[in-house]
């Protein structure tokens, strides 16, 4: 009887088992957004590398954080099952977060402008990265399909039962922007990514401890074939240590751009003509129209993040270097500012969940929804290039900054929760997966975008800092026009063609508004 206790007990109504992966996740998130807070200026500052190295270097391994997960998500539901998956991919975290903590020797500038760095220090934080890399992939798509399987088919708790999973999303981001940039920026590099480190290893030893909470769920579907042993080893070993093996080879793309870069095209240009085939050979007209309307949100989707994705590298340094940092006579850390996103979201989706049910049916579809996020992705950088242009010839107010976030918030909540939904139900019931992949694929190609666009405000710096406070400024203001024009003209654009895709979804948009 004793076993059986854990299934009776509940949390709010919900599993307990949905506390254990809140915590879980939480501590996962506070460590990957503690770290990635503190990577640029950990790039320019210590080692410094120029602002466009340091973009490529954040776009190369953000884009395989959200291309790796497809993997992970596949050897999971093939073989592994999630809770076997998240496990691993803790591991490889708590491994890769804490590698991060060894710093080497700081870079030196010479009076000829010669930068000398520590090259092994350096391969050390790369490989570092490249088991993140791996340990994302195993835990992110995995732990959210968990939370899915601890409801029945038809269970009403299941969809306020993501929206607290997502909480802890948000609380770990919003309490690691805090904590880990004040360590890092404080104390030293070391501190503020060995907390991501403890952040992670505290969600590992949550999930284990709450294995009796899970009610059997996430288990493997073919656990014979793991047991079965090839040249004397399991294969689930097998798995294992290929999977490990892997970072080798994240090891070297996280370092040759160009490589992540023509990985993606070719990636991206196989989808579509698949797309394309599939759409053409297999499907009848509903089901192609659908397709194509999927298709051409996840295209809108790359713009979307490309621009969204400016904080932790272009928006990071322009609150570095530009903004006015100082309250009441406290200097707030320049990626203490990313916090406020996360806060946002805890702030304003309750009042965004309530406002479209209200407009009852007025509620917009999928198309509108998103055209609305990429005006308002605009309007924050409009936000910037206000407040540069009345600044004078000293720093810019915060405010502005702060503005930026709100809007882009406020542009994240139009897009982010119906994007996965719209997945799930433009795509035929034979590809949902690939199409899933497909949506990954597109993440992470706009964090590669992202740090392309992102060097177009690319400061020549001395030792890590920006000589001219004016000329860096006016540097900034070009990519801030540049991305207010875009997320203007692009949204604009999608809120015309919304009536033609609305019609292509056959239906499905109404769907998507409940």
């Amino acid at each position: 009887m004793s076993d059986s206790l854990p299934k009776q007990k509940e949390f709010f109504g919900h599993p307990v088992g949905l506390l254990i992966l809140f915590f879980t996740e939480m501590w996962e998130r506070f460590s990957f957004y503690g770290m990635k807070a503190l990577l640029i200026f950990y790039l320019t500052r210590y080692h410094l590398f120029s602002d466009s190295n340091g973009n490529l270097l954040i776009g190369s391994y953000a884009a395989l954080v959200y291309a790796v997960p497809v993997i992970g998500g596949f050897l999971a539901d093939k073989y592994l099952g999630f809770r076997k998956a998240i496990i691993f991919g803790a591991i490889m975290l708590v491994l890769g977060h804490l590698g991060m903590a060894y710093e080497g020797n700081a870079a030196t500038q010479s009076v000829t402008g010669e930068i000398s760095r520590d090259e092994v220090a350096l391969q050390f934080f790369y490989f570092s990265l490249s088991l993140i890399i791996v340990g994302v992939g195993f835990l992110k798509a995995n732990i959210s399909s968990l939370v899915g399987e601890l409801y029945e088919v038809g269970d009403k708790r299941r969809d306020s039962g993501f929206t607290l999973f997502y909480m802890g999303i948000n609380l770990g981001s919003f309490l690691a922007t805090i904590i880990c940039v004040w360590l890092g920026e404080t104390y030293g590099w070391s501190y503020g990514f060995g907390a991501s480190g403890i952040g992670m290893t505290l969600g590992l030893i949550t999930f284990i401890l709450g294995k009796k909470y899970l009610q059997g769920k996430g288990e493997s579907k073919v656990p014979a074939v793991l047991d079965n042993k090839y040249l004397g080893i399991k294969i689930e070993w097998i798995i294992y240590a290929l999977s490990f093996l892997s970072a080798l080879v994240f090891w070297q793309m996280v370092q040759r751009h160009e490589v992540v870069s023509y990985s993606l095209m070719v990636a991206g240009a196989l989808s579509v003509v698949y797309i394309i085939y599939y759409s053409i050979t297999q499907l009848d007209r509903k089901a192609r129209e659908q397709l194509i309307a999927l298709t051409i949100l996840i295209v809108f989707t790359v713009i979307f993040w490309a621009l969204f994705e400016q904080a932790y590298t272009s928006l990071n340094l322009f609150a570095d270097r530009i903004l006015d940092r100082t309250v009441f006579g406290h200097t707030f850390s320049a990626g203490q500012f990313l916090s406020f996103n996360a806060l946002f979201i805890i702030l304003l989706a309750p009042v965004f969940a309530w406002f479209w049910v209200k407009l009852g049916k007025y509620n917009p579809n999928a198309a509108v929804k998103f055209g609305i996020a990429l005006l308002l992705v605009g309007l924050g950088f409009g936000s910037l290039v206000f407040g540069i242009s009345i600044s004078g010839m000293g720093k810019v107010a915060m405010i502005w900054l702060v503005l930026t976030y709100f809007l882009h918030t406020c542009g994240e909540l139009c897009l982010s929760p119906v994007g996965l939904s719209a997945v799930t139900k433009l795509s035929p019931v034979k590809i949902v997966g690939f199409m899933m992949g497909v949506w990954f694929l597109a993440t992470a190609s706009s964090e590669f975008i992202a740090s392309i666009l992102a060097n177009i405000a690319s400061v020549d710096t001395s030792n890590g800092m920006a000589p001219d406070l004016n000329l860096a400024k006016q540097t900034y203001l070009v990519l801030f026009e540049y991305l207010f024009y875009t997320g203007l003209g692009v949204g604009f654009l999608l809120l015309l063609i919304s009536p033609f895709i609305k019609k292509l979804m056959h239906g499905v948009d109404k769907e998507l508004n409940n």
